[in-house]
């Protein structure tokens, strides 16, 4: 009987473990098994280096651009991809650095937007050409020593701009493509120096990369400079992106914010306004009030098939503070009081609320 009994044990706990492993295989093996994986994305506008700020930034002969963003750190820490327009061009030191009208940034100021983890970048602007072919080769010459850095919208080869750059973060790829509806006038002696906007290249540009990426992204330097709404072109241009499969559309150029719209769920940002500039202080500081925006790009994966979503947009207002042409620093408003910038709670409502102009659902800081 002992022995019949023990035999019985070993049957129940051999067949036992049978079925703990077919259950196991079974859950491995289901295809149907959705996965998914997300990145952050943040965004802000122009970088637009007046003279008055790389001279502030100038100390025992050398640039340091640092201390004007140390109040921004918790802002970028917990993001994947970082964007930011180069408005002012890194054109290099034998050409002399210069403000407005035709700007020329020292290349310390791109080291430091790198530092802080800036890792997407637009150079495609009207003032992309300020210092002529020698300037566009110096700038091509930097960005290109940072393989990690997806930068866009102007190139120095035709090889180069014959395919659009692809990158990779947690399994998600991007495109980033960049392009400008003016350049203050000036003629570029080739089609790639910079990415001027038409249906016609755009729409090149994207069948090239559609089927290679996961998502495309597309900044605009666009609009009426000091416009708080989006003009009859920007509202076209969006649509037709849209219709193409962008998924974000970042625009700059009005150097103040403009609103936020959903169309279809193409994300468009018709404005960041400025990220830092020397800007007056004239009209509600419009021109030292620019955007930070975060959304959250979601993957999400079943056999064959893959689904992008953008969750959790959220918005933070950013203000340049100044005084006496020195002293610049980049402050999120929830870190000003009425000493740094008099009135900024009303001021806070009354930008929150074009942010907010087609979709009050935008969720404001």
């Amino acid at each position: 009987m002992k022995k019949i009994f023990v035999l019985v044990i070993i049957c129940f706990l051999l067949c036992s473990c049978r079925r703990e492993k077919a259950v196991i295989k079974e859950v491995v093996l289901d295809d149907d098994w959705p996965s998914s994986t997300k990145i952050t994305l943040t965004m802000v506008g122009d970088a637009l280096i007046h003279s008055n700020i790389y001279k502030d930034a100038y100390e025992n002969e050398k640039y340091n651009f640092s201390k004007m963003f140390e109040d921004l750190v918790s802002e970028f820490k917990n993001s994947d991809l970082l964007y930011y327009n180069q408005e002012s061009i890194i054109g290099g030191a034998r050409l002399g650095y210069s403000g407005y009208p035709k700007f020329n940034t020292p290349e310390e100021f791109g080291r430091t937007m790198i530092e802080y983890g800036f890792n997407m970048v637009s150079r495609a602007n009207n003032h992309t050409l300020d210092m002529g072919e020698a300037g566009i080769l110096n700038s091509c010459n930097f960005w290109n020593r940072y393989p990690n850095v997806l930068s866009s919208g102007s190139v120095c080869t035709k090889e180069e701009s014959i395919h659009p750059k692809v990158a990779e973060i947690d399994g998600i790829k991007y495109s980033l493509l960049s392009y400008t509806t003016s350049t203050n006038g000036l003629k570029s002696p080739n089609d790639y120096y910079v990415n001027i906007y038409s249906d016609e290249k755009v729409t090149e540009d994207i069948l090239k990369v559609r089927e290679e990426v996961d998502i495309i992204i597309v900044a605009m330097h666009w609009g009426d400079e000091y416009s708080t709404l989006p003009n009859d072109e920007q509202k076209r241009i969006s649509n037709f992106l849209s219709s193409l499969g962008v998924k974000i559309i970042i625009g700059t150029h009005p150097h103040v914010i403009e609103p936020i719209e959903w169309i279809g769920d193409t994300l468009v940002i018709y404005s960041l306004g400025n990220f830092i500039s020397s800007q007056s202080q004239v009209d509600d500081y419009n021109r030292l009030i620019g955007l930070l925006v975060n959304v959250d790009i979601v993957k999400t994966t079943t056999k064959d098939k893959k689904r992008i979503e953008l969750r959790n947009l959220n918005t933070e207002l950013l203000y340049t503070y100044y005084k006496n042409r020195s002293n610049y620093r980049v402050i999120p408003f929830f870190k000003l009081n009425d000493a740094i910038l008099p009135g900024y709670g009303n001021l806070k409502d009354k930008y929150n609320s074009i942010i907010k102009y087609y979709d009050s659902s935008i969720e404001t800081r």
